[in-house]
């Protein structure tokens, strides 16, 4: 059955919001000279409950620092393109038990490459004012152009929105975007280093891990 709009909630405000904070974007590197830490962001769900998780990890090394979850009840429906309405609350809250800010942060969500120009991870990103990139497994918007070696750009309305990047020979490619207070190129970089034995980068990997665990034991009881 198909969730039904609150009628608190207006999906017309919401896309004034969009657009409001996709200006608000910034696609420079803000990053410190030496990045130290990296935080993942994901989401699973339990019934009415969403299930975010933030983990921090050592930039060089990926060793994993911090675990921190936040459970919050879903206060609105799924809506095609208005997901960061639905899981803001849990994984700000989530982000902000971390014991330490990190220098930036992967969201496993789109960032600009996005019908509306603000996915999850840019609407995250201009929120916490941090650097932010997007790590997607499905290709949401845009087309694929040519491939430069591993990775290729996402092009809508003749605009480069993101890239779709190989992460190791032979896998399916995920699906970078800018966040915030990043660019593309530092974005494919980030994603690069933090990727090891798997197709998604570490730090989503882990949070991936540790929001499906909780959420599994909330079914559970």
């Amino acid at each position: 059955m198909r969730e039904k709009v609150p009628p608190y909630f207006s999906i017309q405000v919401a896309r004034k919001v969009q657009r409001y904070l996709s200006s608000k974007i910034v696609m420079k590197d803000l990053l410190p000279p030496f990045i130290e830490t990296v935080a993942g962001i994901d989401l699973a769900y339990s019934g009415n409950l969403a299930v975010a998780a933030a983990v921090l990890l050592d930039y060089q090394t990926l060793q994993v620092l911090e675990k921190k979850v936040a459970v919050t009840k879903v206060m609105f429906p799924y809506v095609p393109t208005l997901l960061s309405f639905r899981e803001l609350k849990a994984a700000f809250l989530a982000y902000k038990h971390l014991s330490q800010t990190p220098d930036v942060i992967l969201v496993d969500a789109h960032g600009y490459s996005h019908p509306f120009r603000l996915g999850f991870a840019s609407h995250f990103g201009v929120v916490v004012k941090k650097p932010t990139i997007g790590v997607a497994k499905k290709l949401l918007c845009g087309e694929i152009g040519p491939w430069k070696n591993n990775w290729a750009p996402i092009v809508a309305e003749g605009e480069v929105i993101g890239a779709a990047l190989r992460t190791r020979k032979g896998i399916k490619p995920i699906y970078i975007s800018v966040g915030n207070m990043v660019t593309l190129n530092t974005a494919i970089k980030i994603v690069l280093h933090t990727t090891r034995r798997y197709r998604i980068p570490e730090p989503v990997r882990q949070a991936h891990m540790e929001c499906t665990r909780i959420a599994r034991l909330l079914r559970s009881l």
